[in-house]
């Protein structure tokens, strides 16, 4: 698997500030140092989420008027005990030390992410639509008006699946075209 330069740099940076990183130019240069692939470098983690959540790092102090404040804004219950508070508490400030520590990568020189998707080949094949492929929708419309604006006929293949369709399938119990649903109400009224 190829990776660009640009990604190598970024993959390095990211992955520990122990790493080397090395400017852009230098992998043009060096010709004499192989390359480690990405397997290589993906192969020993050197930091996981449990360490950035356990870091030493400055936290902000949430205050309980501020937990108060951000719950009303979201529209959220507030806590019900103190030691709901303090959990709930400790969980942003972890959650905002997480967050700190992913926006402290440096990213300088990466281009951002416009769009995930299979750029090989075969994925490529599958996300391009041609003309083959609208061919049976193409042959489902009529030219009308003056302008020759294309309109779509409706098969009659779709009114049949959908006719056929049992609604009523799953049912316990029906009455007619409806399906019964037994309420509690009968029950309470004939222990009373």
């Amino acid at each position: 698997m190829a990776i660009c330069n640009n990604c190598r740099l970024a993959l390095r940076q990211s992955l520990h500030k122990r790493l080397p990183i090395y400017p852009r130019a230098t992998f043009a240069t060096k010709s004499h140092s192989p390359t480690p692939s990405p397997s290589d470098i993906l192969s020993k983690p050197t930091w996981s989420i449990r360490s950035l959540l356990s870091s030493a790092a400055p936290t902000e102090t949430i205050t309980s008027s501020r937990l108060h404040h951000l719950l009303r804004l979201s529209a959220l219950p507030l806590p019900r005990c103190p030691e709901e508070e303090e959990r709930m508490i400790a969980t942003l400030q972890s959650q905002l030390r997480f967050v700190r520590a992913v926006q402290d990568v440096d990213t300088k020189g990466v281009e951002p992410l416009r769009a995930i998707r299979d750029e090989t080949e075969e994925g490529m094949r599958e996300a391009t639509v041609g003309l083959a492929e609208l061919r049976e929708v193409l042959e489902k419309e009529v030219k009308v008006g003056y302008y020759q604006r294309p309109k779509r006929v409706k098969g009659a293949r779709m009114a049949e699946e959908s006719e056929n369709w049992d609604v009523l399938g799953t049912a316990g119990r029906r009455a007619g075209k409806f399906f019964v649903v037994d309420a509690g109400k009968k029950a309470k009224s004939e222990e009373a």
